[in-house]
C-alpha cells in the first residue's frame, strides 16, 4: 500500500512540474534522478489517476464562431462552445471543466453573489471539477427538490458538494420534486423555512441548470421523480424538455398540464432579466435545448460543437 502511495505522491510532483510549473520532462528526469521515459510515464500516471485537472485556456477559433452565431441566433448573454470528442459522437466530455470554469468567475468576484443551482449529472460534474476558494462571501441556492417519489435524495444533489468547495452558506430545497397534489404543494411552499428559500430563490444573480430529454431515457424518470404513467401524461401533454423539473414544449412553452401542476421547483421565467446557463449537449438533448433556446427559457448555454451545429441548422 504505502509503495503504491509512494508512486502517487511521485506522479502527482511530476505532473505539478510538468502542467503547473512549466518544466519539461527532462527537467523532470533530472530532479527526480530518473530517466526521461519514467519522468514522462510519472506524467501520464498523474492524468489516468485524476491526481491533476487539466482545463483548456486557449479558445478554439471554430467553437468561438459557432458560439457567436449561436449568441446572434438565440438573443444569448452568454455561450461558450467547447471541442466534441469526435464529429460523430455527443458526449457530455468537457461540460463540467467549462461550466466550472465559468461558475469560478462569479465565485472569485468580490461582490457577493446569489448563485442558483439546478441538478443532474452536468451539474455534479462542474462540482466536482470546482477549485477550492474562498466563497464565503457568496450564497448557493437549490432551484430545484431534492427528493424523489420514494423519500431517498438525488445522486445528483449539488449545492451542499458545491458549497464544501467554496465554504458559501448554502440553502437547500428539502423537497419532494413533485408532490401528491396542488394542495400539498401550496402547504409545503407555506412553512416558513421554504419560503426563505424560494424567496431568495427569486432574487438569484445567476443559474446554472442541466437540460432534461423527455423520452423513455428522461433523466426525471430514471431517476425515479416521475414514474410511468406521469411520463405518459407528459409525452401526451407534448413534452419535449425539461428544466429543473418543468416540462416544455417544442416551441418552449411551459406545459399547464401532468406533473408541472404538483412541482415544487422554482418557476420558469421566460427572458429571464438574470444570466440562466443552460449546460447540455448530448444527442438526445438536442430538441430539448433548442426548444428552450426557442422559448427563451435560458439566456446562456454552454455545449460542444456537435450540439451547437445542430442548433444552427434552420427548421
Amino acid at each position: 500500500m504505502s509503495q503504491k502511495v509512494d508512486k502517487l505522491d511521485l506522479a502527482a510532483r511530476a505532473g505539478w512540474l510538468y502542467y503547473v510549473a512549466g518544466c519539461t520532462q527532462e527537467e523532470i528526469a533530472t530532479q527526480f534522478g530518473i530517466s526521461r521515459q519514467s519522468a514522462q510515464r510519472m506524467v501520464s500516471l498523474c492524468v489516468s489517476e485524476k491526481l491533476i485537472k487539466v482545463r483548456l485556456d486557449h479558445p478554439i477559433s471554430e467553437c468561438m464562431k459557432l458560439a457567436e452565431q449561436l449568441k446572434e441566433k438565440y438573443s444569448l448573454k452568454e455561450c461558450e462552445v467547447i471541442p466534441a470528442v469526435s464529429k460523430d459522437v455527443s458526449t457530455n466530455i468537457g461540460l463540467g471543466q467549462a461550466g466550472a470554469s465559468l461558475m469560478e468567475k462569479f465565485i472569485e468576484s468580490s461582490e457577493a453573489t446569489i448563485i442558483g443551482l439546478g441538478t443532474g449529472k452536468v451539474l455534479n460534474m462542474i462540482a466536482n471539477e470546482l477549485s477550492p476558494m474562498n466563497g464565503s462571501h457568496h450564497k448557493l441556492v437549490s432551484l430545484v427538490g431534492n427528493m424523489a417519489n420514494d423519500g431517498s435524495a438525488s445522486s445528483h444533489e449539488v449545492v451542499s458538494k458545491i458549497s464544501d468547495k467554496i465554504d458559501a452558506t448554502y440553502y437547500p430545497m428539502p423537497l419532494p420534486l413533485i408532490v401528491s397534489s396542488e394542495e400539498e404543494r401550496d402547504l409545503l411552499h407555506n412553512q416558513q423555512s421554504t419560503k426563505n428559500v424560494l424567496a431568495l430563490a427569486k432574487k438569484v444573480d445567476v443559474s446554472f441548470v442541466g437540460i432534461g430529454q423527455m423520452d423513455g431515457t428522461a433523466p426525471m424518470y430514471k431517476d425515479n421523480f416521475i414514474n410511468k404513467e406521469e411520463l405518459d401524461a407528459l409525452l401526451n401533454a407534448k413534452a419535449v424538455g425539461e428544466i429543473i423539473g418543468w416540462a416544455f414544449d417544442i416551441d418552449g412553452n411551459v406545459i399547464n398540464a401532468a406533473t408541472n401542476k404538483r412541482l415544487t421547483s422554482i418557476p420558469l421565467v421566460k427572458n429571464p432579466e438574470k444570466l440562466v446557463i443552460g449546460i447540455a449537449a448530448v444527442k438526445e438533448k438536442h430538441t430539448a435545448i433548442k426548444a428552450a433556446l426557442k422559448g427563451s427559457l435560458i439566456n446562456g448555454l454552454i455545449t460542444n460543437e456537435v450540439c451547437a451545429r445542430a442548433l444552427l441548422k434552420k427548421g
